[in-house]
């Protein structure tokens, strides 16, 4: 998109998952889940980010051939919204009470029930990783693996706080406007992709800002206003056993507490690909760097990319893009160690691998 040179356009009016959307009613209210695929085949759920969509958050990975390939061949996906973020969605009444994060993460539970799924994989983008995570430590059994871009897992500080007070007075006020609009990109996007140096702005910024216009931001308010609640989950995650790859861009405003949360998971079981001149939204600005920590972390659960397209990658023929020079830790090649001896990594580092 624009100029990313490994991004993905896509009109969303023009495309979509080919799936079938569900509205799920639990007890915490109901919630749209969008399936793709065969339900026969392994579960993924995902989970996006404040005032984002399955489509606004992921549709950069899912419709790029090397991520069908290896995702949408080996799993069912079902995209879970947070409350009144699908398209098309009513504003939540005012009389609906407020959900908590853990209200939040328990309907992760119940549309699991309702689909009948015991065990999953989890992909969730920031405020959706930090949903995922709480749900992981809930529900431990159910979980064998997560992915998570850019993830928070603290309690917000003061500051960010404030400023998400700031975001909920607009939204409440103002509605969708210009500024708050401007604010949820640089949430989103790093400042290369969003500040062109020919001026003109990328096709993917302008893409989200028409999207943004369709949520409702009473909708968006309370998902916000729940997130801005969290809690510090640092303590649960040293008792995580599940795998866990985490992807965060290094302009990301969360990063650090990416690189912090993967000190606290530990080695053993958690892998760190930071992806150069990118946001949180790595799903959108650079997804391709996404694909090979994400094959080789799936082979760690028996997982493989679909044969066809094993030797097309769109990597090779992308050498701009980060992933393009993205090595694995030689520990990770090895049979015993792949999705258990995970390194943190970087893309773009040149590391002479032999196998």
């Amino acid at each position: 998109m624009g100029e990313s040179s490994d991004s993905v356009s896509v009109d969303i009016d023009m495309l979509s998952f080919g799936g079938k959307e569900h509205v799920v009613k639990t007890s915490r209210g109901s919630i749209s889940v969008y399936v793709c695929g065969d339900q026969e085949k392994p579960a993924l759920i995902t989970y996006p980010d404040v005032a984002l969509n399955s489509m606004t958050c992921f549709q950069g990975l899912l419709f790029s051939p090397d991520a069908a390939s290896l995702l949408l061949h080996n799993f069912c996906i079902y995209h879970i919204d947070a409350p009144g973020h699908e398209l098309g969605a009513d504003v939540i009444s005012s009389d609906v009470p407020l959900l908590s994060v853990d209200d939040l993460a328990d309907q992760v539970a119940e549309v699991l029930d309702f689909f009948g799924l015991k065990q999953v994989l989890c992909l969730g983008v920031m405020a959706g990783a930090y949903i995922l995570t709480l749900f992981t430590m809930r529900y431990q059994e159910r979980v064998l693996g997560l992915i998570l871009v850019s993830p928070i897992c603290k309690a917000p500080s003061w500051t960010e706080w404030f400023y998400n007070k700031v975001l909920m007075n607009l939204l409440y006020f103002y509605g969708m406007c210009g500024i708050l609009k401007e604010c949820l990109l640089q949430r989103y996007f790093s400042k290369e992709i969003r500040c062109s140096v020919q001026g003109a702005e990328a096709d993917i910024i302008q893409a989200c800002r028409r999207l943004l216009d369709e949520r409702k931001s009473l909708n968006v308010m309370r998902f916000l206003q729940a997130i801005n609640e969290r809690y510090d989950l640092t303590e649960g995650l040293e008792n995580l056993q599940c795998r866990t790859l985490i992807f965060v861009g290094e302009s990301s405003q969360f990063r650090d507490e990416s690189v912090y949360m993967s000190t606290k998971m530990g080695k053993k079981t958690c892998a760190l690909v930071e992806v150069e001149a990118c946001g949180s939204l790595v799903t959108e600005e650079h997804p391709y760097a996404m694909i090979i920590p994400i094959e080789f972390f799936l082979m760690g659960f028996g997982y493989h990319r679909q044969p066809y397209f094993a030797s097309s990658s769109s990597i090779g023929s992308n050498p701009t893009s980060p992933s393009s020079r993205c090595c694995i830790a030689p520990e990770l090649l090895s049979p015993e160690s792949l999705g258990i001896k995970l390194k943190p990594i970087k893309t773009r580092v040149d590391i002479d691998v032999k196998v």
